[in-house]
């Protein structure tokens, strides 16, 4: 009989087996969208690099713009990329662009909006509220020297932008894993022909591939395999010293024509029965010293347990630090089976209090072999093992997908 374990004791199973890789690469800026940094980054300059305008308007003394309305006349321009420092004397300001430096007279930006637009004599008609107003200082976003992103950092846009205004422009990261993925099962059909009795359309293989190259995966996927030992150790022997890991659908379970279990077996393969549903049946083991992951072949069932199981693997090879889960409250309320950690798709949207709200995306909930459950969640609720009823208003931890 399988052993049975809970979530966190078979993940743990599954990340002893992988160490993060140490291997590092150098990429251009331009290129490392979405790779993952080996290194801390340190800004080589203050951000904003020197005093700036925040505001089209007028460089100005303080203590001279404080007595609105008052007229001081104008003795320069300062567009945005400027070098120039002009020097204004008592009575004097100075017209700026936004994002040019502020001249060194100056401690104050009184925006256009607030003065009457002269070009040589200027009618400042609303005082500024205290000295630096719309001024940008140097080094306020973030000082020379400070650390911009840590190792295990996802370049994002919004992370690859602040490395940018930095003046960085090649970064180490992590190479992406290879991963290669196969379903199996003799009634998947990939190619969209004509259906005949017994077969379905194969959706794990895409759907996988998907997750990976969203979560920083190379993924080499292949053609549904057949029930067929030979033809599973077959494609095994060519991918398996080729890349970092193995993820295989279908055939982990108990039944008569499960193909997976049985070859990896042979490899001292290791299968499980997990407390969590859908997807129960788990399975690894070793192939020519890759890593092989033996998810169930229900669609839901292998969709959500790449999420809890596989995911962390990839998060574990690329030195990343684990994703923490959110909170939110049930909409409605539904059942949950009796000691079995249950994974639901829900949609996530905010509520009138400003809570986060998770309403299950498809009537069938945990439904294993669900394949549009997923399509309108924005990620799963994960239901306590001694919970049997959710009520309007729990609070469950979730996980996005994204």
């Amino acid at each position: 009989m399988r052993e049975v374990l809970s979530v966190e004791e078979y993940l743990a199973e599954l990340l002893a087996q992988v160490a993060p890789d140490a291997r590092q690469e150098q990429l251009s800026l331009s290129q490392a969208g979405g790779a993952t940094l080996a290194t801390a980054i340190a800004s080589p300059v203050s951000i904003p690099v020197f005093d700036n305008s925040a505001m089209d308007g007028y460089a100005v003394r303080f203590h001279e713009a404080a007595d609105a309305p008052v007229r001081l006349r104008v003795v320069g321009d300062v567009p945005a990329g400027s070098a120039k420092d002009p020097v204004a004397g008592p009575g004097e300001c100075v017209r700026i662009m936004t994002g040019a430096p502020v001249p060194g007279f100056a401690d104050t930006v009184v925006p256009v909006e607030d003065t009457d637009g002269g070009l040589s004599e200027v009618a400042i008609l609303r005082a500024p509220t205290r000295p630096g107003t719309h001024v940008r200082r140097a080094g306020e976003d973030i000082a020379a020297g400070t650390t911009v992103a840590e190792p295990g950092a996802v370049l994002t846009a919004g992370m690859i932008g602040a490395l940018a205004a930095c003046g960085v422009t090649s970064v180490a990261v992590r190479p992406r894993p290879k991963v290669a993925v196969c379903a199996t099962g003799d009634e998947l059909v990939a190619d969209g022909s004509a259906l005949l009795r017994g077969q379905i359309y194969e959706s794990n293989g895409p759907a996988l591939a998907a997750a990976l190259s969203r979560d920083g995966a190379e993924v080499l996927r292949s053609d549904p395999a057949r029930d067929d030992p030979a033809a599973l150790v077959a494609w095994l022997d060519a991918v398996a010293t080729g890349v970092d890991l193995v993820v295989l659908t279908g055939g982990v379970s108990v039944g008569a024509y499960d193909v997976v279990r049985d070859v990896l077996t042979r490899a001292d393969g290791v299968f499980r029965h997990v407390r969590v549903q859908p997807g129960r049946p788990q399975g690894w083991a070793h192939w020519q010293g890759t890593m092989v992951v033996a998810l169930p072949g229900n669609p839901l069932s292998a969709a959500l347990s790449y999420e809890v199981f596989v995911r962390p693997l990839l998060d574990r090879l690329l030195g990343r630090s684990p994703r923490p889960d959110d909170t939110a409250v049930a909409a409605l309320g539904w059942a949950s089976p009796k000691d079995r950690r249950q994974l639901v798709p829900v949609r996530l949207t905010t509520g009138p209090d400003g809570r986060l709200l998770a309403t299950p995306s498809h009537v069938r909930g945990s439904a294993s072999h669900t394949v549009t459950s997923l399509a309108a969640a924005d990620g799963f609720a994960m239901v306590a093992e001694d919970v049997t009823e959710v009520r309007p208003g729990d609070l469950l931890a979730v996980r996005w997908r994204r």
